[in-house]
């Protein structure tokens, strides 16, 4: 029983210092990120893209392995099979782009704290002594 508590206990100290609401929100913000980009490479890129390649949508390229057709004793439909290339080339083209924008992304964000670590000024003696005054403060039982 002890231990339950204990877990508990701990979970909840876990979710409640925020990191779990920073994954939380980092993810409902992924998740947005992702469809704006998808949209762009969609409905921005791939289209002149596709003309240049003779009106040519990704998505259609394929290779039939075998059409559809009827079974003539059941008069089902038997679906097609086909390698779809293009929805390959999709997403390899969506992850690269989304991959790229990530990327100076976070090379921006690092760029930007590392000036804000240079610029940042020395703490003085009184501030290092408030510090240490408040770490012990809060490692109290």
């Amino acid at each position: 029983m002890a231990f339950i508590k204990s877990f508990i206990k701990e979970f909840r100290e876990f979710a409640v210092k925020g990191n779990v609401i920073d994954l939380a929100v980092g993810t409902i913000i992924g998740a947005a990120f992702g469809k704006i980009v998808a949209s762009v490479i969609n409905d921005l890129i791939m289209p002149p893209i596709g003309l240049l390649l003779g009106g040519t949508r990704f998505n259609n390229l394929k290779i039939v392995l075998k059409h559809a057709s009827k079974d003539p004793v059941t008069n089902a439909d038997n679906p097609e099979v086909a390698i779809m290339y293009g929805n390959f080339i999709q997403t390899a083209v969506d992850f690269t782009i989304l991959a790229f924008v990530i990327f100076v992304m976070v090379k921006t964000i690092n760029k930007i704290k590392r000036k804000k670590e240079e610029t940042a000024p020395e703490p003085t003696n009184t501030e290092k002594l408030l510090a240490e005054i408040r770490d012990l403060l809060k490692n109290r039982p």
